[in-house]
């Protein structure tokens, strides 16, 4: 399914939670290329609700949603996305889809299996790879190479924010909640991890990470849901060649970073060109994230093992 320039194209929403809210609803609405179709939930009331205020329909049945669109966006906990990601592709529907793409790398590889026998288009939401100062810095630092080292933190607090009620986050902490935000960054500019050499545990949900990168660069992780709120912030900084660098903090909301992901989603179905941020980059986010639990579980083994990677 391809689309003329400047055509608009139908998307639906999977999702009533406070991230469909903030960030999907206003940017599906406000993208002058979309029309916004209409909005499915668990819950018909909140569909009903969140349809209202965003100007669109509310719809019961998730299928007649998919059937109605180009493309589908979905804002709901990975353990749900997946399923019904496949669902859609396999509709011949694209994918605006968030991080990270599932709870287990048996998940997103049905995702990206589905994508790949359809053809559809995807891209995963990464904010830092679509927010404009980290994109550019990101993309600079990964032309120049060079680099030794790295350290990311994304240090967060989820009680009192709009996700303090998210049960997923709460079960599965930060390693998959702002974990893929650090993997987005650091694999671009170091290349993929070639190993989790160590992760531990730190107060709260903390988790630290150590990484061996393909061609000899190392990197670390801090990741954390638990900190105190003046504590807070996300930062990634390299150490090569050039010097120090550190990762710019973006001026954009998550509402114009997503703006600009359903462009280069729109851009990738037109042209069959993907991005570096679809399905298949979101499976090695998960693989790896799946690889550092292992190694947090109080029966993994002593010895080193890759981080496992999609061979198809």
């Amino acid at each position: 399914m391809l689309w003329k320039e400047n055509e608009t194209v139908r998307i639906g929403l999977l999702g009533t939670g406070p991230w469909a809210e903030l960030a999907y609803a206003p940017a599906l609405r406000g993208h002058a290329d979309v029309d916004f179709t209409g909005v499915w939930g668990r819950r018909p009331e909140a569909a009903g609700a969140l349809a209202e205020r965003f100007g669109t329909r509310p719809y019961d049945d998730v299928d007649a949603l998919i059937a109605d669109t180009d493309a589908i966006a979905i804002a709901l906990p990975p353990a749900v996305q997946a399923p019904l990601a496949v669902r859609a592709a396999r509709a011949g529907r694209h994918l605006l889809l968030d991080k990270p793409l599932a709870i287990d790398v048996a998940g997103a590889r049905a995702v990206v299996a589905a994508v790949r026998e359809t053809g559809v288009a995807s891209a995963v939401f990464f904010t830092a790879r679509f927010a404009d100062g980290p994109r550019q810095w990101i993309a600079e630092q990964s032309r120049r190479g060079g680099w030794f080292t790295a350290h990311a933190a994304w240090i967060g607090a989820l009680d009192g924010g709009p996700f303090a009620d998210s049960p997923w986050r709460r079960e599965k902490g930060a390693l998959w909640d702002v974990g893929p935000h650090a993997l987005s960054v650091l694999l671009p500019v170091l290349g993929d991890v070639h190993r989790v050499a160590a992760a531990t545990t730190g107060p709260g949900d903390t988790v630290h990470l150590v990484l061996r990168h393909d061609g000899g660069a190392s990197s670390t992780a801090t990741l954390t849901l638990t900190a105190p709120g003046a504590a807070t912030g996300s930062t990634a900084e390299l150490r090569g060649d050039h010097g120090v660098t550190a990762m710019p903090a973006s001026e954009d909301t998550p509402v114009t970073a997503l703006d600009r992901m359903i462009g280069t989603l729109l851009d990738a179905a037109r042209t069959g060109r993907g991005h570096d941020c679809d399905a298949a980059f979101g499976l090695r986010v998960v693989e790896i994230l799946a690889e550092a639990a292992r190694r947090l579980s109080p029966d993994a083994s002593e010895g080193d093992r890759p981080a496992e990677r999609d061979a198809s």
